[in-house]
């Protein structure tokens, strides 16, 4: 049988041979949406909240826990601090500063590292890495600081520092004697050399820890200066625990807290800038 044109008709195999073409192209493109689909579930699973976060910590806050003594009274070990990145940030591109009686997170300097074995971590022997320290700015850039009989001079001006010396009086413990208690930096670790009085230099910061002991803190007394550079951000709030005992003593012999009181009270709390520091920029004239 033969169709109005004289030909043979065709199978509908045979005349449409496309939907067998369409067929096949529907099956070997059927596995590419179900690939994007799970990338597209990777990156809004995991990706993406990953991102945000290093973007959030990075760049606008982060949480740091506080680790150690060397800052009591004013900050315990375990307290966790939050930390507006954005000002550290704002700060290296010329808007705003931070000042003295700020409380600070920051790497110490590299080349200290290199040498006292405190300032650096081991992370399972694949490399090493300068730890992040909280310590309390003393000085800024021009700062002359002096330090003598466990009292701090900026400016030939004495720093109001009771709002720990005078805990440190109560505990017994306030080191007055010491190298680090008797000059601006000790060359008892091999990094800066004895001096009587420090210049701070452009872009850097003294800093110190509110821990007066004898070795009660590790900071530029021993390490010199920080620069800008190595600071990660401001210490602005106490965030955890949400509570704490109210009353916590230490114990001078062995360098670490000692008893605590039953009375709790909260321990959520900024951390202005303590009125000493006030005082002593209004003795300055500044």
């Amino acid at each position: 049988m033969t169709d109005s044109q004289g030909q043979p008709p065709q199978s509908p195999s045979e005349a449409y041979p496309q939907s067998v073409t369409g067929e096949r192209h529907l099956q070997a493109t059927s596995a590419r949406p179900a690939a994007r689909s799970g990338l597209a579930r990777l990156w809004k699973d995991w990706l993406e909240p990953v991102l945000f976060a290093l973007l959030i910590t990075q760049f606008i806050v982060t949480m740091v826990k506080v680790d150690g003594v060397s800052m009591m009274p004013n900050l315990r070990d375990g307290e966790r601090v939050i930390v507006p990145k954005y000002e550290m940030w704002l700060h290296r591109l010329g808007v705003g500063e931070f000042d003295r009686g700020d409380i600070v997170v920051f790497k110490p300097p590299q080349a200290a590292s290199e040498v006292v074995p405190t300032l650096r971590q081991d992370f399972y022997g694949l490399w090493t890495y300068r730890p992040h320290l909280v310590k309390r700015i003393i000085g800024v850039e021009g700062d002359r600081i002096r330090i003598q009989g466990g009292d701090v001079w900026i400016n030939d001006k004495p720093l109001d520092a009771s709002f720990t010396t005078a805990y440190w009086q109560e505990q017994g413990c306030w080191d007055r004697d010491s190298a680090l208690a008797n000059q601006a930096t000790s060359a008892q670790q091999g990094v800066m050399p004895d001096q009587l009085e420090l210049t701070v230099p452009e872009n850097h910061y003294f800093v110190m820890g509110d821990n007066r002991t004898v070795n009660g803190s590790e900071d530029s007394r021993a390490f010199g200066t920080v620069p800008l550079s190595d600071i990660a951000g401001r210490a602005a709030f106490v965030v955890w625990p949400i509570q704490r005992p109210a009353e916590l003593g230490y114990d001078c012999q062995n360098s670490r807290a000692g008893q605590a009181s039953s009375d709790k009270e909260s321990a959520l709390r900024t951390l202005p800038a303590p009125a000493g520091f006030t005082e002593l920029s209004r003795q300055l004239g500044e």
